[in-house]
């Protein structure tokens, strides 16, 4: 397995600036059972995680492990088919990978989805929420370890780790925001953890998303969160047995809504 720093980096970007003709502006992250959501990249070019330099590959349900380069509305964009997590038993070097070659690649837009359990229950199972703000509750932040000021500052500010303008143009759309917290999973929460993360002030919970964030922004992009609430969390609905392949089939057909409210942003984007 590769040490994920910078000079495997410069080997990565090497492959796909060959097979990418173009530099992307935005990027778009799938989460879980989203991947279809690419369907509306034009003029796409398609790759594997499996044949890219140092990549690493996911072995999570719903995350197809692939990259579509191509245009939405005519911005160039990069979507990634899913993405890794720290519960896979990755690093956290590895899990934000990704979002360092995006980085590197000069994408300017970081838009990050995901499947996530709804805390707050004004929520319906397949509602479509922006992130405007998180809690890492992982117990690991991304950037630990010896700095390299190429990628990052030391210390970047998180006051606003979701760009303001664009949770503007979501709340225009009538979007309801809310506060995502990450657990490291993969087991889903208790009913006490759910009960802990409400006074914390969390909405929504979930296991990926954050550390990407983190990168994202220690890296100047401007970051734009949406979550699909699956289903409400551990302990809500008492009776109700959490399972991975429920959150799924909630996330796939919800995958038409969220279509639509990127190809919005990609709109509003394209007219600055």
């Amino acid at each position: 397995m590769p040490d994920y720093d910078y000079n495997d980096a410069h080997e990565t970007l090497e492959y796909l600036r060959k097979m990418i003709p173009f530099t992307p502006k935005t990027a778009i992250i799938a989460g879980s059972g989203l991947a279809d959501v690419a369907d509306m990249v034009e003029d796409s070019i398609t790759l594997y995680a499996r044949n890219i330099p140092n990549w690493p590959g996911s072995t999570a349900p719903g995350h197809a492990g692939r990259i579509i380069a191509g245009t939405i509305h005519g911005r160039p964009v990069i979507f990634l088919q899913g993405r890794v997590h720290y519960y896979e038993g990755y690093s956290m070097k590895a899990v934000t990978f990704p979002t360092r070659i995006i980085g590197m690649l000069g994408v300017k837009e970081y838009i990050a989805t995901n499947a996530s359990g709804a805390i707050n229950t004004s929520y319906f199972p397949g509602e479509i929420v922006a992130i405007k703000d998180h809690i890492n509750m992982m117990g690991a932040n991304p950037l630990i370890g010896r700095n390299n000021d190429t990628w990052n500052e030391r210390f970047p500010d998180m006051t606003h780790a979701y760009d303001p303008a664009i949770l503007g143009i979501f709340a225009g759309l009538g979007l309801k925001q809310g506060v995502y917290a990450a657990m490291s999973g993969p087991s889903f929460e208790t009913p006490a953890e759910i009960n802990m993360l409400r006074i914390l002030g969390a909405d929504l919970v979930g296991m990926s998303t954050v550390p990407e964030v983190i990168t994202a922004n220690a890296m100047g992009m401007r970051v734009a969160g949406l979550s699909c609430a699956a289903n409400m969390a551990a302990g809500i609905n008492p009776e109700h047995r959490l399972t991975g392949q429920e959150v799924l089939e909630v996330v796939s057909e919800a995958a038409i809504k969220m279509a639509k409210v990127i190809t919005t942003l990609i709109d509003r984007l394209n007219a600055e």
